[in-house]
C-alpha cells in the first residue's frame, strides 16, 4: 500500500511533467514495470539479468500530466567497458531525474546497489519513490518490509507488475511529486528511440531467449538497413556481433538452424512491434573491437 505524508491533490495542481527515473539492482524487475506502466511492450525482458544496456525513454499521458519514464540498465560491478558505460547511464538517469523509482525486488530486500543509488539521490536532492516488486512471488512476505532504509523515501508502494496490483496507487504517488510543466513530448509519442534501434533490441532479446547463458552477453546487433521504402514491407539487414569465430559458429548453428530460429522470433515481435510485414535478414559476423570501443558501443546505442 501506498505510505505517504500530507500533500497536494492532482485536482489542486496544474499540469505535470518531468522525467522518472527507475532505478534498482540488475533482475528487480524496471523493464516490466516500465512496460506495465506504459500498457505495451517497449523495453525488453528477458529470464537472465542485466538484459537491459540502455536507457530507454517511455512517454505516459494521464489527465493532467506527462509522466517520462527513463528505464535504466541494473547498477552493477564490473571494470568492463562496457559496464562502465551502462554503470554511467544509470548514475547520469539518477542526476538528472526530477522524481526517482528505487525498486527493491521484496524477495531480496535493500541491498548495497540501493545504499549506492539512494547516496547519490540524496545528494541531488531528488525525491525518492522506494517501490517493493514482485510482491504476487512466493517468499515476497518474508522480506521485512519497509525496511528502515527504505522508510526514508518521500513514498512507499508494493507493487506486481506481472498481476498489476499497486500500479494505479504508484501512478498517483509520481503524478503528485512531478513538478508543473506543460507536457514535453508530443501526445501521441511513445518514446524517442528511432524504429531501428527498438527493432535491434527484439534481436537481442531473441538471442537472449534462443541462445546460453553467457553467450547473449557478449554480442550487439548492429542494424545496417531499415528500408521502408516500400508500403507494405519493411526491409531490415542485422549484423549479430560476436567476439570469436568459436561463438559465430553456436550463433550460425549446424545448417544455419539457430540463426534461422533468432530470426523467426525476432520477426514476429518487430511485425507486432510495427504493425506491418518485414524481411528480415540477420548475418553474424566477428567484431572483437566492440566492446572495447567507448565510440563504437555508444553507436550501437548502448548508453
Amino acid at each position: 500500500m501506498s505510505d505517504s505524508g500530507k500533500r497536494p491533490s492532482e485536482e489542486e495542481c496544474g499540469h505535470r511533467a518531468g522525467f522518472v527515473a527507475i532505478l534498482g539492482p540488475p533482475n528487480s524487475g524496471k523493464s516490466t514495470l516500465l512496460n506495465r506502466l506504459l500498457g505495451e511492450k517497449l523495453a525488453i525482458v528477458t529470464a537472465k539479468p542485466q538484459t537491459t544496456r540502455s536507457r530507454i525513454l517511455g512517454i505516459l499521458n494521464r489527465p493532467g500530466a506527462q509522466i517520462l519514464l527513463v528505464d535504466t540498465p541494473g547498477l552493477h560491478t564490473s571494470s568492463k567497458l562496457l559496464n562502465t558505460a551502462l554503470n554511467e547511464a544509470v548514475v547520469e538517469a539518477a542526476r538528472e531525474c526530477d522524481l526517482a523509482l528505487l525498486l527493491v525486488d521484496r524477495t531480496r530486500g535493500w541491498t548495497a546497489v540501493h545504499e549506492d543509488l539512494d547516496g547519490r539521490l540524496r545528494a541531488a536532492a531528488r525525491p525518492v519513490i522506494a517501490v517493493g516488486t514482485k510482491c504476487d512471488l512466493q517468499g515476497s512476505s518474508g522480506v521485512e518490509w519497509p525496511s528502515p532504509e527504505a522508510a526514508r523515501a518521500d513514498a512507499r508502494v508494493d507493487i506486481s507488475a506481472r498481476t498489476g496490483e499497486g500500479i494505479e496507487a504508484l501512478l498517483e504517488e509520481i503524478v503528485i511529486r512531478l513538478p508543473e510543466s506543460p507536457p514535453l513530448y508530443p501526445e501521441d509519442a511513445l518514446t524517442d528511440r528511432p524504429l531501428r534501434w527498438l527493432a535491434a533490441e527484439i534481436v537481442r532479446e531473441s538471442m537472449f531467449e534462443a541462445l546460453g547463458q553467457e553467450l547473449p552477453y557478449s554480442m550487439a546487433v548492429d542494424v545496417i538497413k531499415f528500408d521502408e521504402s516500400q508500403p507494405d514491407l519493411v526491409r531490415i539487414h542485422a549484423n549479430l556481433l560476436v567476439a570469436r569465430n568459436s561463438q559465430k559458429r553456436i550463433v550460425v548453428g549446424k545448417g544455419g538452424e539457430m540463426v534461422k530460429r533468432i530470426g523467426i522470433r525476432a520477426r514476429r515481435g518487430i511485425e507486432k512491434l510495427l504493425g506491418q510485414r518485414i524481411h528480415l535478414q540477420l548475418f553474424v559476423k566477428v567484431d572483437p573491437e566492440w566492446q572495447k570501443s567507448t565510440k563504437r558501443i555508444a553507436a550501437l546505442g548502448y548508453h
